[in-house]
């Protein structure tokens, strides 16, 4: 059918190793995994197992896409090679720190319509529909690219950590510029109020239970 083109061994094998590892297939792996193929091929790299130090990917997801984009790149939060700025788009830039090259990787929505049609007999499940095009269609007809300049600052590109300073009223390490500053005086988030918890009283059931 036009428009198509085999699935790529490569894709299909990255996505064996998706499911074994996350317990699923879907349409969010086969996309992060052929983006990452996209942008390594566009820095004239191409895939290769294990971790790599010479680039860094920033998802701007915190979706499926973003396991399957460490997958396939070798690049990891842990190393800080795998950056998640979340902007809530279908995007990554892949950069080529050495040579100071980078592209970004936009996922065009209108992909998601070219499924349904290009596969009608899974008009009742458009997660299937969307898995199956999303493997043949070509690159150009599911991607955006366009090159960029990456701004990260300093604290957050790999390495060991390039600063830590002790919180003021608690006393715990922040590292890396985490900190937040009130009254000319360095904060951990949860002493800032910023906290993401709430701490339970320590007779709270839930607590003990821990």
């Amino acid at each position: 059918m036009q428009g198509q083109s085999p699935p790529d061994i490569l894709v299909e094998e990255l996505l064996e190793v998706a499911r074994r590892r996350f317990g699923h297939r879907c349409a969010g792996q086969v996309l992060g995994i052929r983006m990452a193929l996209v942008g390594l091929a566009a820095l004239g790299r191409s895939f290769r197992p294990g971790p790599r130090r010479d680039l860094v990917v920033v998802a701007e997801t915190d979706r499926c896409a973003t396991d399957a984009l460490e997958l396939a790149t070798g690049c990891s939060l842990g190393r800080r090679t795998l950056q998640l700025i979340d902007y809530g788009v279908m995007a990554a830039t892949f950069w080529d720190r050495p040579a100071d090259r980078a592209v970004r990787v936009l996922a065009r929505e209108e992909a998601r319509e070219r499924a349904a049609r290009l596969f009608p007999n899974l008009a009742a499940d458009p997660a299937a529909a969307q898995r199956s095009a999303y493997l043949v269609l070509p690159p150009a007809e599911l991607f955006d690219l366009a090159p960029v300049a990456v701004h990260l600052p300093e604290h957050r590109l790999p390495g060991a950590a390039h600063r830590k300073i002790a919180c003021h009223r608690c006393g715990q390490a922040v590292r890396d510029a985490r900190e937040v500053w009130v009254a000319g005086r360095p904060l951990c988030r949860p002493c800032a109020g910023l906290a993401y918890f709430s701490p339970l009283p320590e007779k709270d059931e839930r607590h003990a239970a821990v």
